[in-house]
């Protein structure tokens, strides 16, 4: 877009719906298949990100192989990756600060069944959910690269792998990987790029307090850009920037939002809105421009849970070597077995069409119990309270451990309540 080219240099190139087509175009390939965690596909994804950031002359901090780490499942163990790279700031100070920006490149992969007798696939391609994050993060890369001495902070572009299993990359990166942890500044977490319409808009969380986060975003306005996001009103999406939230880490989580297609066989390439993701990631270039030139970046006010004692720690679920079982299965049984076996969906709810998903936190103690049962995503007084009702009532799970020892640790599941519909004689299908 010629407007963005001519207020900062010529040889930008802010044109990027074709490149963009193209990096999701391959990330959704039938070859890929999916891009489970783990999978084949998932490595060849990350291959192609490493391949594509080098071609845009990011300094690569891993080889094509990335950070290499281990998941421990039922199941048993599987390896995925994170590929990382640097874009030096051009300040001489200010270069050792980092800002990190983050997608993860895996997808829920392909889901295997038999229908009357004939085996039978389906592929979750995964293009809103995140190939439309990794796509514009790519481009953000090559772009810092060719402005590098508009960023005066190092920013470090981050392809976490396993975001599908508790966003496990982006926990490895931030605890086990990176060695300068103490020095970055700021996380930007991009997830769920690719709609955008009324119903689902540009929106960017964050947990910095509410004055200094309008502050920054007036700035990055009075920069040429067009597609403006909406500060998100909801307090709770789960995304990879969970790990550094829970460092007391600024993070800014840019997303469209869940689309109808979210983990269906409809997120395929051609659902997206590559002008829309253009203009979005032109936006993204100058508010990590912003972000990168800030005297101070906003801090975090320290949570309550930080003063607590160390034996009184809430651990994440990502956290633990060994997860909080429920009757020895995970928290996918926990639904099934109990929350959507006792739950009683709302007759005024039901007669008023209301239905959503509600994400309730809770707390699994040292002894199993759950605790500090509490909505963090509601939909409607009354279907929050029935998903809090049930959850409360919980028998107790095997609690989480870390290097044998018990602990207490944070879970959040999504409740989802659904009407189904009704024929002309009232019988449900």
């Amino acid at each position: 877009m010629t407007i963005f080219c001519a207020a900062v240099t010529a040889a930008q190139n802010f044109s990027v719906c074709p490149s963009l087509q193209k990096h999701v175009g391959y990330l959704c390939s039938d070859s890929l298949k999916g891009r489970a965690p783990g999978s084949q596909g998932e490595r060849l994804a990350a291959e192609y990100l490493y391949n594509a950031l080098s071609a845009a002359s990011v300094e690569m901090l891993t080889d094509i192989n990335g950070q290499d780490f281990t998941i421990s499942e039922v199941s048993g163990d599987f390896h995925s990756c994170n590929i990382v790279g640097i874009v030096e700031g051009s300040d001489d100070k200010l270069k050792d600060e980092y800002i990190v920006v983050g997608a993860n490149i895996d997808a829920p992969g392909v889901n295997r069944m038999t229908i009357d007798g004939v085996p039978s696939e389906q592929l979750f391609a995964g293009a809103d959910a995140n190939a439309s994050g990794v796509a514009i993060m790519v481009e953000l890369a090559r772009l810092a690269v060719e402005n590098s001495w508009l960023f005066p902070r190092s920013i470090v572009f981050v392809g976490f792998g396993a975001g599908e299993k508790g966003s496990a990359g982006a926990w490895y990166f931030a605890n086990r990987a990176f060695g300068q942890m103490e020095n970055v500044k700021a996380m930007v977490d991009l997830d769920m790029l690719g709609h955008c319409s009324n119903a689902a808009r540009f929106q960017v969380l964050s947990q910095v307090p509410p004055a200094d986060l309008d502050y920054l975003l007036s700035l990055v306005s009075d920069e040429p850009v067009v597609s403006l996001p909406q500060v998100a009103k909801s307090s709770y999406v789960t995304s990879d920037y969970i790990p550094f939230y829970e460092k007391e880490i600024p993070f800014f989580y840019f997303s469209t939002g869940k689309g109808r297609e979210y983990h269906t066989v409809k997120d395929v390439p051609s659902s997206l809105s590559y002008a829309d993701m253009e203009l979005e990631c032109n936006y993204l270039f100058y508010f990590l421009k912003t972000l990168s030139s800030l005297d101070d970046i906003p801090a975090v006010h320290s949570s309550p849970e930080s003063s607590k004692p160390a034996h009184d720690v809430v651990y994440s679920f990502s956290q633990c070597d060994r997860r909080p079982q429920f009757f020895h299965s995970d928290e996918r049984h926990f639904l099934k077995a109990w929350v959507y076996k006792y739950l009683k969906y709302p007759e005024s709810a039901i007669q008023d069409g209301t239905q959503g998903t509600v994400v309730v936190g809770f707390t699994i103690e040292k002894n199993g119990e759950v605790t500090d049962v509490h909505v963090e995503n509601g939909v409607d007084e009354r279907l929050d309270a029935e998903a809090v009702r049930v959850i409360s009532v919980s028998p107790k799970w095997i609690p989480g451990q870390i290097s044998g020892s018990k602990v207490r640790t944070r879970i959040s599941v999504p409740v989802e309540f659904r009407l189904r519909k009704s024929n002309q004689f009232g019988i449900k299908k």
